[in-house]
This record gives C-alpha cells, sequence and structure tokens, in this order.
C-alpha cells in the first residue's frame, strides 16, 4: 500500500508518495517559514486558551492538555481505544479516556528508533502525525510550546475547547 507524505516549506506543498507495505496514514512535515508561521500562532493560541482559563498554575494547565516526551504520547495511545476516521474530530464526552488530537515529533530526534514505535501507534489509533522540521531545532522548537527546554514529542489533548479547535483547522485540514 503506498502511503503519502506532505511536505510544507515556504510557499509550496508538495506530496510525495511513498511506498510501504503496511497501513499507515499519511503524515506531514512542516519545514521554514510555514513551521516559523505555525508555531508563533500555536503559541498565541496556547496563551490566549491559558488566560481564559486561570484557575490552575501554568505547569499544571500545560500538563492537562498535552502530553509531552514519547515516554507519555506512547502511554496515552497504548491507553487510547481506537477510534472510526470519520469520527477523529469529533470528541465524545461519554469517553473518560484522554484522548489524542494529533502528534508533534521533532525531525532531529536521533537514533529515529526512538520515536519510530509511536508512528505506528499513532497509525494504528488513527491519530495523525506532524513532524517538525528544523534543521537541528525541532526538539528546541517543539519545547518552547511547552515551556521546557527541548521535547522530542507533543501530544495535543483532545479536550474539545477553543485550541483543539485552532489545531483541528490549521493542522488536521491537511490530512483530509
Amino acid at each position: 500500500m503506498a502511503a503519502s507524505t506532505t511536505i510544507v516549506t515556504g510557499e509550496e506543498e508538495k506530496k510525495v508518495s511513498v511506498s510501504r507495505h503496511s497501513f499507515r496514514q499519511p503524515t506531514i512535515c512542516y519545514e521554514g517559514e510555514i513551521l516559523d508561521r505555525l508555531l508563533s500562532a500555536i503559541k498565541r493560541e496556547i496563551a490566549t486558551a491559558r488566560k481564559s482559563d486561570i484557575s490552575l498554575p501554568e505547569k499544571f494547565w500545560l500538563k492537562q492538555q498535552f502530553s509531552v516526551g514519547v515516554n507519555e504520547v506512547t502511554r496515552v495511545l497504548e491507553r487510547m481505544p481506537p477510534i472510526p476516521a470519520n469520527e477523529r474530530s469529533s470528541l465524545s464526552l461519554k469517553m473518560h479516556s484522554t484522548r489524542l488530537q494529533v502528534i508533534l515529533i521533532a525531525s532531529d530526534c536521533h537514533p529515529r528508533l526512538l520515536t519510530k514505535h509511536v508512528e505506528s501507534l499513532a497509525s494504528s489509533k488513527k491519530v495523525p502525525v506532524v513532524f517538525v522540521k528544523d534543521k537541528k531545532r525541532g526538539s528546541l522548537r517543539l519545547g518552547e510550546l511547552v515551556k521546557l527546554k527541548t521535547a522530542i514529542a507533543i501530544g495535543v489533548k483532545d479536550k474539545g475547547n477553543k485550541f483543539n479547535q485552532f489545531i483541528s483547522t490549521e493542522i488536521l485540514h491537511k490530512f483530509e
């Protein structure tokens, strides 16, 4: 089965067909100016969402909104029940388990084996994976989003709030 990868750079968007024997979802890789605009927009949305919910300290609030790190993202993915692709963007209020809306992975992670299992788990649970490609700074850029020095993987938890709507419109529309 052939999978497609969308690489977003500068003003252009290229679809690259990759031949694989697994049933993987298409992936998106952001780099260049598009990555800069996306990350600054995400930071703005995080700040806006944080201002609207100041009942918790910032560290706890970030913990409720994101799964940070390969181990935590893996743990949440393993506990997630699979859902059909057509229900990916809707949040079922009856479900008590945490769902991930999208996973951001730094492409500068070496060895690559550290994040390879996250891709296959995400594919089985129908969670989109977005690669952040910025030479040797992808993990630094992801860390800035959650007020850490570096982060190899960040999972955005599906809470059904305005931030999740922003992620749906800015990132997930590329998967459709």
